[in-house]
């Protein structure tokens, strides 16, 4: 056997025996990380309650109510309300009209659910807990003025819907409890009635985010009103 035949099979040996086994321990690293990522990053669960046939069917209490239940299953858990109207908070509205405001200890005038939420569940939470269709439009026509689109044509959907979502993950991660890191479960309320053309978009966005975060990370609880007719005595 000549030198190079032999240099040759001793090539293929280190080949074999070094570089294959630590090429494979790399990519097993790579795999665990990437899995271990992908865990953490869908391992909030959320909780989203809404309303139908009438407003003011007690849906915030419905949604304090189920945040003290998971508490007191030794959950961790925040809060986020949704109103679909235009008003960038409730500062500015009528208590009359919509209740009154509750003031978070960040100085963001809020809907009351909030401070239902605070008293409920002994949470701190911040004005970015509370997401208007205001904030959202605003957010999303602040990012095109800027150019951040690069020329798209901005549309509800993708990019209104897909703020809704980037907006709820983010806040989610907040830690509203004093302590450290995010909470495990996210109860989101859905203020107004199911159907309503303001809605349309947060509940395509939601529809879109169950998909995102999987069957196993998402629940739907729809509070609804259910009339009953006094001259029969049948429920409609």
């Amino acid at each position: 056997m000549s030198i190079h035949t032999h240099a040759f099979f001793l090539f293929l040996w280190f080949i074999r025996h070094t570089l294959l086994p630590l090429a494979s321990l790399y990519l097993q690293t790579l795999t665990f990380f990437a899995v271990t990522y992908t865990k953490k990053a869908v391992n909030m669960k959320y909780v989203l309650v809404t309303g139908g046939v009438v407003s003011g069917l007690g849906k915030g209490v419905t949604a304090s109510s189920i945040g003290v239940l998971l508490k007191a299953c030794g959950l961790r858990v925040t809060s986020i309300k949704i109103d679909p109207y235009l008003n960038t908070d409730a500062g500015t509205m009528s208590p009359f009209e919509h209740g009154e405001v509750f003031v978070l200890d960040d100085g963001g005038e809020v809907d009351l659910d909030l401070g239902n939420y605070e008293r409920f569940l002994d949470i701190k939470l911040t004005r970015d807990n509370n997401i208007t269709t205001g904030k959202i439009y605003q957010s999303v026509i602040d990012k095109e003025r800027k150019g951040d689109y690069l020329g798209k044509t901005v549309q509800v959907v993708p990019h209104i819907t897909d703020a809704i979502q980037e907006w709820i993950e983010r806040v989610a991660m907040i830690p509203v409890d004093g302590k450290e890191g995010p909470a495990d479960v996210c109860v989101i309320e859905l203020g107004g009635t199911i159907g309503d053309i303001e809605s349309m978009p947060f509940i395509e966005a939601l529809g879109q985010f169950s998909y995102h975060v999987g069957p196993g990370n998402f629940c739907l609880i729809h509070v609804s009103l259910v009339p009953v007719l006094s001259v029969v005595g049948e429920q409609v």
